[in-house]
């Protein structure tokens, strides 16, 4: 260890001890403190350390770390630690200059290694404690991903989500215990997927092909307006494109959303956002406010359907329900323009440098755009979409309502 160094994570394989580096075997042996889940700490059948699992929960297990702060602290954890593992959380509490991370081979390069594939040419994924919905942003033609299960149910409930988006002729692998004695693997299609449920600790492996009902979601913005379930009170697509655009998503930020309808601009952003996170930061958020509960339902099963779950809804009327909320980087008004002192108190909210973009299809709503322009500065756009539809025996463009956008950066 380097001076200064207290806190190694060390990443095992289902070879357990035996597949160690020289280097981390010597600090497993040296620890005070061996911290690890039941699996793992079973791996470590003799040790003069005292031994600390998980079950005590993430932020009371941190917290007892920390009071060993200055002492041979060794955490146990699953082939990589820096990829969807503790690394990564440990580094959030703890500085760089205190840690020291050992990996060996984690379940991403073990299964990319035996399906033959770059890890840089597939998308991995984790449902390890997330939304199986998470799925649904990375589904499209051709896509190799590489997913972290759950648990034992996670390839059947994989295989019936890809048949319900139409990619039922994808092919499906499993495996379960890479890298150990028990290893094993199981091919299938998610049309004809029968099996009995895996074991527990599993990686899928998928091949994304789209049967004749498949509807792909492309990654860019202004998604189809029919991917979205509404009662009418939904940005239209071309609105919606430059809506987005003009809110700039970027890794880290937080998002409100007021008034969000069917919550096409909040999914939209969230779904654009990079999932970098910046140094210091944390992910990006993106929080849906609206009032009606019926909204509130059809946005929540369209961000799952559209593979953003961790989408946040707040249901009440703003300013009120804005109290309390993160402070925002980006705020879209789509509803709601001319309640009094709402644009005020999105504004004042803002981080500075950051946006408030709003909507105003009404001559209310242009009248409010206008006059806080002139106190706050920013843009306004009018915004023109004509769309082809049949005029009697003929084809005409029939215009949609004229949208005013206002774009402003907060000094």
């Amino acid at each position: 260890m380097t001076t200064g160094t207290w806190l190694c994570v060390v990443g095992i394989g289902e070879d357990g001890v035996a597949g160690l580096s020289s280097a981390a075997a010597s600090l497993v042996e040296q620890a005070e403190l061996l911290v690890g889940g039941e699996r793992h700490q079973a791996m470590i059948a003799v040790t003069q350390a005292e031994r600390l699992t998980w079950a005590a929960g993430i932020d009371a297990t941190m917290e007892a770390i920390a009071g060993w702060r200055g002492r041979r602290v060794v955490v146990l954890a699953s082939g990589d630690p820096m990829w969807f593992g503790i690394g990564a959380t440990l580094g959030r509490r703890f500085a760089p200059s205190e840690m020291r991370v050992l990996p060996s081979a984690g379940a991403f390069s073990l299964a990319a290694a035996a399906m033959g594939w770059p890890l840089a040419e597939v998308e991995a994924v984790s449902v390890h404690g997330r939304p199986l919905e998470t799925l649904n942003l990375h589904v499209r033609p051709g896509a190799r991903l590489l997913v972290l299960s759950r648990d034992g149910d996670t390839p059947a409930e994989a295989a019936a989500l890809l048949r319900a988006r139409g990619f039922g002729p994808s092919e499906v692998t499993v495996f379960e215990h890479l890298g150990g004695a028990n290893e094993r693997r199981i091919d299938g299609v998610a049309n004809a997927w029968t099996e009995p449920p895996a074991a527990d600790l599993n990686t899928l492996a998928i091949v994304c092909r789209p049967g004749w009902d498949a509807r792909a979601t492309p990654s860019g913005p202004g998604l189809a307006d029919d991917l979205f379930v509404h009662d009418g009170q939904l940005t239209k697509r071309e609105v919606r494109a430059l809506t987005v655009s003009a809110l700039a998503p970027l890794p880290g930020q937080v998002l409100w959303d007021v008034g969000a309808g069917a919550g096409s601009v909040a999914i939209e952003w969230l779904r654009l956002v990079p999932p970098s996170v910046p140094a210091g930061g944390a992910a990006a958020r993106a929080i849906a406010i609206e009032r009606e509960a019926g909204r509130c339902a059809a946005i929540a099963g369209n961000a799952a359907t559209l593979g953003v779950p961790q989408l946040e809804i707040v249901q009440g009327s703003a300013p009120e329900a804005l109290e309390g909320l993160p402070v925002p980087n980006s705020v879209f008004v789509g509803g709601g323009l001319t309640r009094p002192g709402l644009l005020e108190a999105c504004w004042r909210a803002l981080v500075r440098g950051g946006r408030l973009v709003a909507n105003a299809v009404s001559l209310e709503g242009l009248s409010r755009l206008t006059a806080f322009r002139g106190e706050n500065g920013g843009d306004l756009t009018r915004l023109s979409v004509a769309r082809a539809e049949p005029v009697g025996g003929f084809t005409g463009f029939r215009p949609l309502l004229e949208v005013v956008q206002y774009v402003g950066v907060k000094p």
